[in-house]
């Protein structure tokens, strides 16, 4: 089964792969949810703008040895995954300020009716184990699909699916009983 937009995608990774101009039109594609992805994980405008930069070089050096199996935003995540790691093993970690974050994805933001519950989501997303928190950023901040997420992650897609269900089961229920 192919993913919509799969073959006009699978056409310009194609031709960026002969031509490096090309890859312009994947970048336009891409970069605002990697730069969002890199802003949600670092906090810092600067470092989200250089990891960004990184990523999309790292990407085009890499291009002619990726293969072609209809997930490309699934293997520039995967590299984006890697830079942000790199980047948190030389930055300590600062708690995530609110203040200087851009709105939350609108899916979330509907279910977060006041800025007391907003602040207590990010603390209750804070909160969560790595992989949990990687999860929510990568389908509610990348906006990845699930099948892109369990590529991304070498995780089936069902197993991502019923884990991110779960995960946002878990945060609503703490949110509802801290509300109570």
């Amino acid at each position: 089964m192919q993913l919509p937009g799969t073959s006009d995608e699978l056409s310009l990774v194609r031709a960026a792969q002969t031509d490096a101009q090309a890859f312009g039109a994947l970048y336009d594609r891409y970069v605002q949810r990697v730069y969002r992805y890199c802003y949600y994980r670092t906090s810092n405008t600067h470092d989200a703008e250089d990891l960004t930069a990184q990523i999309f070089l790292a990407a085009l050096e890499s291009l002619p040895r990726y293969r072609q199996d209809g997930h490309f935003a699934a293997w520039l995540f995967s590299i984006a995954r890697k830079k942000v790691a790199d980047y948190h093993r030389r930055v300590p970690s600062l708690p995530l300020d609110e203040s200087h974050l851009p709105p939350l994805h609108a899916d979330l933001e509907v279910n977060v009716e006041t800025s007391q519950r907003k602040e207590h989501l990010l603390q209750l997303i804070q909160s969560l184990a790595e992989e949990e928190r990687e999860l929510i950023h990568l389908r509610y901040v990348a906006e990845l699909s699930f099948a892109e997420i369990a590529k991304a992650l070498h995780k089936n897609e069902e197993a991502v699916k019923k884990m991110c269900y779960r995960l946002i089961a878990r945060l609503q229920r703490e949110l509802e009983a801290d509300h109570e």
